[in-house]
């Protein structure tokens, strides 16, 4: 059998259908049969990641365990969690978890790196920036990271809010205004630290994406370098 992708997603819907369809943009099948097997967990039930780590809401941790599981159960090969801020609870997981767990931030960095990048902004929700797992991670790989002030901070949170509630449109534009905020800050590039942050600029077609790193394409290209190696593993 060949080797499967687990996704734990519904963190939320639309980022969810964004990561797939993003694995799928890079995996340049010429058929349905050379695409990516695909176990997704989509769940939206999941305690909001972000309410938990600001000291508000129940732990999402029971039910990112459960899904995990779920996923356990189908026999994948690896997993992968199209959510930022549900990377807070990478570790727990993957020492519950006999395969590998891909993360997120570490692609970021791996890609900033093969870029020349040495200075970025990042632009995530509140649960994300105290999570601090990605400066840990660009830290190791030597690069600056500069967080948002206050005020962009809050914006970037209604911009996303807005998304996740449906008002794409809105949401982007106010995004697109934080990205050109961080910007004028001197950074090379911008991380697009949360799943609902491409998805809106992609939608409004902003200007701006040259600037920015998508962290969910990131993590979708790790997947597409992961199924071609475990399936030159198993030829």
């Amino acid at each position: 059998m060949s080797a499967t992708i687990g996704i734990l997603g519904g963190m939320g819907p639309l980022a969810t259908l964004d990561f797939v369809q993003k694995i799928i943009h890079h995996t340049h099948a010429g058929s349905d049969q050379e695409n990516i097997p695909l176990q997704i967990h989509c769940v939206p039930q999941i305690p909001d990641r972000t309410a938990f780590l600001m000291g508000s809401g129940e732990s999402p941790l029971p039910a990112l365990t459960a899904g995990l599981n779920t996923l356990i159960a189908t026999k994948v090969s690896c997993i992968t969690i199209p959510c930022n801020t549900a990377h807070y609870w990478h570790p727990d997981l993957q020492s519950i978890c006999s395969v590998p767990i891909l993360h997120i931030a570490q692609t970021c960095a791996q890609q900033l790196t093969h870029q020349h990048i040495k200075s970025v902004a990042l632009m995530a929700t509140d649960g994300t920036l105290k999570a601090g797992f990605y400066s840990k991670e660009l830290a190791q790989y030597g690069i600056e990271l500069t967080l948002p002030s206050t005020k962009i901070q809050e914006k970037v949170m209604s911009g996303i809010y807005l998304v996740k509630a449906g008002s794409v449109e809105e949401g982007a534009k106010m995004l697109e205004d934080c990205v050109k905020d961080l910007l004028s800050t001197g950074v090379e590039s911008i991380i697009l630290g949360c799943t609902e942050i491409p998805f809106a600029l992609d939608h409004i077609h902003s200007e701006t994406k040259p600037f920015t790193l998508d962290a969910t394409d990131t993590l979708a290209k790790a997947c597409v370098d992961w199924y071609a190696i475990a399936k030159q593993e198993t030829l």
